[in-house]
């Protein structure tokens, strides 16, 4: 273990990887957003909720759900589910089977606004990540993802459906 007057540093590949991969991670949400907002007047934050929605059983979800897919505290879910409820996107209800909890309901509305969001942000992902790797790093970024999931979060990522939704 390092002593304080020895701290760990990273260097060589170690800060190499690292520096690329923090890259990734400032760039990519600023450009996923970028085009989000030019094209559909929606942050990647709002597209994924109303996303989520979309493929959901009866187009719904408790908000404490969907905060976990977010990884969004329930305030910044909140905050973010009245401005599409004013959109007219989405309305917020209890839930029938436990009104402790409440729901997020996927409007006409919503479902269009997501249909005609989904091109776009698939080209973007395309062009910024998926057209740029082979399928067997495909496969690879697809596996390092979900082991850096499970070690910031026991439950991992969000897993799509059989769909590929």
């Amino acid at each position: 273990m390092p002593s304080p007057s020895d701290p760990p540093v990273l260097t060589g590949d170690d800060l190499a990887t690292w520096s690329a991969f923090a890259t990734v991670l400032e760039w990519l949400p600023a450009a996923l957003d970028a085009q989000l907002l030019r094209d559909s007047e929606l942050t990647h934050f709002e597209y994924g909720i109303l996303f989520a929605l979309a493929n959901a059983p009866e187009r719904s979800l408790r908000l404490s759900i969907l905060a976990g897919y977010a990884n969004s505290s329930l305030s910044r879910l909140s905050r973010a589910t009245t401005r599409l409820e004013k959109r007219g996107w989405l309305h917020r209800q209890p839930d029938p089977s436990d009104g402790r909890y409440t729901l997020a309901v996927l409007s006409d509305a919503g479902q269009e606004k997501c249909d005609l969001a989904t091109p776009g942000h698939v080209l973007t992902v395309n062009r910024l990540v998926l057209n740029s790797l082979t399928r067997a790093q495909l496969s690879q970024l697809r596996t390092i993802s979900g082991r850096i999931s499970r070690a910031i979060r026991d439950e991992g990522e969000w897993q799509p459906t059989a769909e590929g939704s």
